[in-house]
């Protein structure tokens, strides 16, 4: 799926859509899940997408900090950015660009240097502009990230501020059987109480914690049952005192769960959510509704969608880098490797081969490899 410029956005089936050019979000997202592979193996083929993704990020980055979303397969700029909302897309950019500055202290030095500089021209472009919760979560995220490899007063600074956007949302639209920041649930929404408690582990404010606990707790009590996970329906999103529609899932809010769900695990040490993160992880391998399996371990790539009666068979960029990321964040749990707050799992798997594309042309590597950490010093 990944050319020498970026990572196509869409797939027919399990070939790639040219035709649907890149994006900024499935970019930004490659070169986490990268990134996570690389902390744990070091693969040397792991950097070359690591910088291919960074320039792609960069190339999106326009004269104020901020980026642009889509690209067509001619590396123009296209119409579509001037139409959709692009805060939430920042955002992710902001996340992965964070997130490979944390792994500064083992990535080439280049890098380093080039995601410091883009990070620091975005954070002021993006901070103070945006009104998007996911957004601003998403940011929080990257500044926790890089508060991880660098304390800094101002990253700091930015997390509070955020934080306490979203809080007054909070407060404004929380209610005794509605512990949300919106009127509403929608995509990506595990995203915003990991944020307010990322947070919280950066500043120690406990209003941060306990308005991360109660929301999440309240999202989960809605996405999941006693054995199953079942996300918010894309179809037509959960509104306050309204009843959800049940079909319409995707595998990315899947995977923010079970990011999300580690990330309380750190902080608060309950079972509870790890037993939650090996039922969300089980969505994918059959435990949904059709009982049908989302990840195909041939082709290594994850099926776009589970609706009422059929899987949506295509394999696009954000359903496979979705699966990865979680089976990267799972695999720590089943390992038994519990550090506090190192928050990347990882193991060699299909599905990073198939987000690999080198000059132009899908690889697959169908080589089965034994999946095991490898101690580096």
């Amino acid at each position: 799926m990944t050319t020498d410029f970026g990572m196509f956005q869409f797939a027919k089936i399990n070939q790639p859509d040219v035709n649907s050019g890149y994006t900024l979000d499935d970019n930004a997202r490659a070169m986490i899940a990268i990134g996570q592979h690389y902390k744990l193996t070091f693969e040397e083929s792991d950097l070359t997408y690591i910088h291919i993704y960074l320039d792609f990020i960069e190339y999106c980055q326009q004269a104020d900090g901020k980026f642009l979303n889509y690209v067509d397969f001619n590396k123009n700029f296209t119409d579509q950015n001037a139409v959709d909302s692009l805060e939430d897309s920042n955002g992710r950019a902001i996340w992965a660009l964070g997130y490979i500055i944390s792994l500064g202290h083992i990535l080439p030095e280049e890098i380093l240097i080039k995601a410091k500089m883009v990070f620091h021209k975005a954070i002021s472009g993006c901070c103070n502009d945006f009104d998007s919760t996911r957004a601003m979560a998403f940011i929080i995220k990257g500044l926790y990230y890089y508060n991880r490899h660098e304390k800094h007063t101002e990253v700091r600074k930015y997390i509070k501020v955020l934080a306490d956007k979203i809080v007054q949302m909070y407060r404004h639209e929380s209610s005794a059987d509605w512990k949300w920041f919106e009127s509403y649930l929608t995509y990506a929404n595990s995203v915003i109480p990991e944020a307010i408690l990322c947070a919280y582990a950066v500043t120690g404010d406990f209003v941060y914690r306990d308005i991360a606990k109660e929301s999440f707790d309240f999202l989960l009590k809605n996405t999941f049952s006693e054995n199953a996970i079942k996300v918010i329906s894309n179809r037509s999103w959960m509104l306050k005192g309204e009843e959800r529609e049940d079909f319409g899932e995707q595998p990315i809010d899947v995977a923010y769960t079970i990011i999300a769900l580690r990330k309380f695990h750190d902080i608060f040490k309950n079972p509870m959510y790890v037993d939650k993160m090996e039922i969300a992880f089980n969505w994918f391998l059959g435990n949904n509704h059709l009982q049908q399996i989302i990840y195909n371990p041939c082709t290594g790539g994850c099926y776009d969608g589970l609706e009422e009666n059929c899987v949506n068979l295509n394999q696009g960029a954000e359903s496979t880098i979705s699966y990865l990321m979680a089976r990267l964040m799972i695999n720590k749990h089943l390992s038994n490797d519990e550090d506090e707050d190192d928050d990347e799992y990882s193991e060699s798997n299909p599905a990073l081969s198939a987000i690999k594309m080198k000059k132009n042309v899908l690889y697959l590597n169908k080589k089965k490899i034994a999946l095991k950490r490898k101690n580096h010093r």
